[in-house]
């Protein structure tokens, strides 16, 4: 088994965001409305987004980068904290004309009650420098992870996947959207069912969406395309043949941000030279340890392999 992950380099682009937690008692219901009332007793600030992506590369072990924009704000300054604490090498870059991306979440008795989204698109003269950036940047890792939020920053995205294929360098793309065309020569795309469905119509059988995926991945020319269904578990299409992983989460409390763990599990996995099918098998266990936790949450290497 390939564990050794210090040496590998992961940059992860894309849709950073600051993802905050309000927890509280709920113990009566509004006057003013027929709603809960929750009493915030607890706060807590997570990266989320692209950022919770390079957060999971780096607990596994691995020496994680984080391009992407935030806002000249108190919310970016926070970004910034955590990064610097998570140990992530930060090439963020402000952009005075907007906020950074917010989801807040209020949780009362365990269960999240509302979600509260703030957003922005960032704005073109920041962009064209990010691309700049990235494309400075390429020599200093080995895989890249593209994540796609659709908030934005990832506008120049068929331009980095080009510029990063044409230095040798694993291309990983979390798609958002009805066009992946965009996506068009990476190395692996990782969408989840819902995504996939959207692009590809449904299906009545395992044959016909193992056609649909594998037409999608000769269609845009990846070496991979890795499908994440879910409580199906994950399956793998490449070149003439599929590898399909049953889910293996124990218990299922919170399903966001898993996504982000399995990506960042893959490519630790394959920057340090495992196979397709023994970096499948990782990344889905990471799934389903993470989904058993709150929030936005990452796996340690000591939870994935066990001494």
């Amino acid at each position: 088994m390939t564990t050794n992950l210090k040496q590998v380099r992961v940059l992860v682009v894309g849709d950073v965001m600051l993802d905050r937690y309000w927890f509280g008692d709920v113990s009566r219901i509004s006057p003013e409305a027929p709603v809960p009332v929750v009493r915030i007793e607890k706060r807590e600030a997570r990266l989320g987004g692209a950022a919770n992506v390079a957060r999971n590369a780096a607990a596994l072990g691995a020496q994680a980068g984080l391009l992407g924009i935030v806002g000249n704000d108190e919310a970016g300054d926070e970004v910034q904290r955590l990064l610097d604490g998570g140990g992530i090498r930060s090439y963020l870059k402000r952009d005075d004309a907007i906020s950074t991306i917010i989801k807040l979440r209020v949780i009362g008795r365990q269960q999240q009650m509302v979600r509260i989204d703030f957003e922005e698109a960032p704005t073109d003269t920041v962009l064209r420098d990010k691309l700049e950036q990235f494309k400075a940047l390429l020599a200093d890792y080995e895989v890249i992870v593209l994540s796609d939020y659709a908030k934005g920053s990832l506008v120049a995205v068929a331009d980095m996947i080009a510029a990063a294929r044409a230095a040798g360098k694993v291309v990983m793309v979390d798609p958002k959207g009805d066009d992946f065309s965009r996506y068009a020569g990476a190395t692996v795309l990782t969408p989840n069912k819902s995504e996939f469905k959207l692009i590809a119509g449904t299906w009545s059988s395992e044959a016909q969406l193992s056609a649909k995926a594998q037409a999608l991945r000769a269609e845009l020319k990846l070496d991979a395309l890795l499908l994440t269904r879910s409580e199906e578990g994950m399956t793998l299409y490449t070149d003439g043949a599929q590898f399909h992983m049953p889910a293996q989460a124990r218990e299922v409390f919170d399903v966001s941000g898993a996504g982000d763990t399995v990506i960042a599990t893959l490519a630790c996995m394959l920057g340090a030279g495992a196979g397709w099918q023994e970096a499948v098998e990782t990344a889905n266990r990471a799934g389903g340890i993470v989904v058993g936790k709150l929030g936005t949450a990452t796996v340690t290497h000591e939870e994935l392999f066990p001494s």
